[in-house]
């Protein structure tokens, strides 16, 4: 399980392009903003959403929806409604303005993170600002992007979707799937589907600010949420305020070669990987796979998967797709490293039982940190049932990001990618790589430059072992950006917000007074893995 910290960042891990656009002179130039934008109408939230907030704080909170075009350059095409929540400042006879969050993914929906918000920012932070979350357009509460009319449709098609695929009929089953992915997408999707890119959700961001009466952003974005960050930041530099980027993607590689950036994600997995089972071994008989040397043990773990699954007493199968997707959701959060190495441990022991087997045998109970709750197929579904999940992830994803790949180098290019990165290549190659060639294209996707100049200094934050946006990718943002400052922090897991008090006070007095932290700083989390007990 996840700890709250970390949950407020979606991962959207290794689940499952459009042409470049010509961008004549500046790009502000290109995206104007929002001038006139009506002003939100702020009202009470359902009790569905605030029912967990203690009675005496519900009165900090409150949500609404606002409109904004479906296409901000043709009217024609409609408009959208987006949800937004807000937790009002502690303090607002000193309120700043407002502070906008984004979680990630693409697709994460954000709305209810000011729910959280005192989980990653200083009370200094909340004191002075509106803290204001929003799931952006095909998300969520907000008018979803939705592909199919039924979730029996999604359900049979995802069925048919092997994450790692390695036989014959896995991949062909597999490529099938995406292929008719697109076809839903093609037929359901409607003019939303066009106009998902994150140029159009920058777009969107620039009305929310101007409609909550802000002259200029401030603005927190975690993992994919740093593209949306750094793509404010080009086309509307004049109105960035103070912008903190946490868990960074390389914004050029990402929109301008998507499978040089997915293979590269590969490769920042596998070092998180490895860098753990180091760790691990250091520490001893705090990691409980540490004996007999972790790495060792891993790769005959994996070997044994790709061959064949390991079946437990209680019915479990654990097979490559679920390990290692399991392994690599259980790296984005240092809190579930102890227990990803005893559930390895006792995957381990299953796999190649010791002279003396336990008594107990394992189950996939046991396994909670490794693998997914199994869906209780007890559940009544109604027939047609309505299809209430969104498909923005491959939306966003495969607007922004280029493929020019078919689908048919995609097993050739797995099998590259897994000599890079044994663990996790043929798991990525296997995901937007597979399904952007086979989706309908999208418009409007920025591309850059990236290097407009805002009036203080972008914060970037990267961690040193993140899994999903590796250290290079937060050097590179820095590089790319026209005015930033890279914080790096001595870290595992994906992002660091909430999780080292060094990061959190010095964005804090960013955030508040605009004071730039200090170059040459390297910043240390507040619990390391496997660290001893305090004496």
């Amino acid at each position: 399980m996840l700890t709250v910290k970390r949950t407020v960042v979606l991962v959207g891990m290794l689940i499952v392009g459009a042409a470049p656009v010509a961008v004549p002179g500046s790009a502000a130039a290109a995206f104007p903003g929002a001038a006139q934008a009506p002003s939100v109408s702020w009202g009470p939230c359902t009790q569905d959403i605030v029912g967990g907030v203690p009675a005496e704080q519900r009165g900090k909170y409150s949500c609404a929806t606002y409109r904004v075009p479906v296409d901000h350059d043709n009217a024609a095409l409609g408009t959208l409604d987006l949800a937004l929540m807000r937790r009002a400042a502690n303090k607002p006879d000193q309120r700043i303005g407002s502070l906008f969050l984004n979680p990630g993914g693409p697709g994460g929906p954000g709305r209810t993170l000011p729910l959280a918000a005192d989980e990653f920012l200083e009370p200094t932070v909340l004191d002075r600002f509106d803290v204001i979350g929003f799931d952006p357009r095909g998300v969520g509460a907000s008018t979803p992007m939705r592909c199919f009319t039924t979730a029996e449709d999604a359900d049979e098609l995802f069925s048919r979707a092997v994450p790692a695929p390695r036989s014959l009929r896995q991949i062909t089953d597999t490529l099938a799937a995406y292929r008719d992915y697109g076809s839903f997408c093609e037929r359901n999707g409607g003019a939303l589907l066009r106009h998902m890119s994150t140029a159009d959700v920058a777009r969107d961001l620039d009305r929310l600010r101007a409609a909550v009466g802000d002259d200029r952003l401030s603005y927190v974005g975690f993992s994919y949420g740093t593209l949306l960050g750094a793509t404010y930041a080009n086309l509307f530099p004049d109105r960035a305020r103070a912008l903190v980027l946490d868990g960074n993607v390389d914004p050029a590689l990402r929109t301008g070669d998507g499978l040089r950036y997915d293979r590269e994600r590969a490769d920042g997995f596998q070092h998180a990987l490895d860098e753990y089972l180091e760790a691990c071994e250091r520490a001893r008989d705090r990691c409980a796979f540490s004996e007999g040397n972790p790495a060792r043990k891993f790769r005959q773990l994996l070997e044994r998967l790709r061959e064949r699954p390991v079946n437990l007493p209680d019915g479990t199968v654990v097979n490559f797709s679920s390990f290692v997707g399991g392994v690599g959701g259980a790296l984005y959060s240092p809190a579930a490293f102890t227990g990803l190495a005893e559930d390895l441990q006792q995957l381990y022991e299953v796999a190649y039982p010791p002279e003396k087997p336990k008594l107990k045998a394992v189950t996939g109970r046991d396994l909670g940190t490794l693998l997914e709750p199994a869906v209780d197929p007890r559940h009544d579904v109604r027939p047609d049932s309505a299809y209430r999940a969104d498909d923005a992830y491959f939306a966003v994803n495969c607007a922004d990001k280029p493929f020019r790949n078919g689908q048919d180098s995609v097993p050739e290019l797995a099998g590259q990618w897994e000599g890079e990165s044994p663990v996790f290549g043929r798991y990525q190659a296997f995901a937007d790589p597979a399904g952007c060639p086979a989706w309908p294209s999208g418009t409007g996707a920025y591309r850059g430059p990236w290097n407009a100049e805002t009036e203080h200094p972008v914060l970037v934050i990267g961690n040193y072992h993140d899994p999903a946006t590796q250290y290079a990718f937060a050097e590179r943002m820095a590089d790319q950006l026209g005015h930033a400052r890279l914080l790096p922090v001595d870290a595992f897991g994906h992002c660091i917000l909430g999780s080292s008090s060094g990061v959190d006070k010095a964005v804090a007095d960013y955030l508040v007074n605009l004071t730039v932290p200090e170059p040459g700083v390297v910043y240390e989390p507040d619990e390391q893995p496997f660290a001893a007990d305090p004496a």
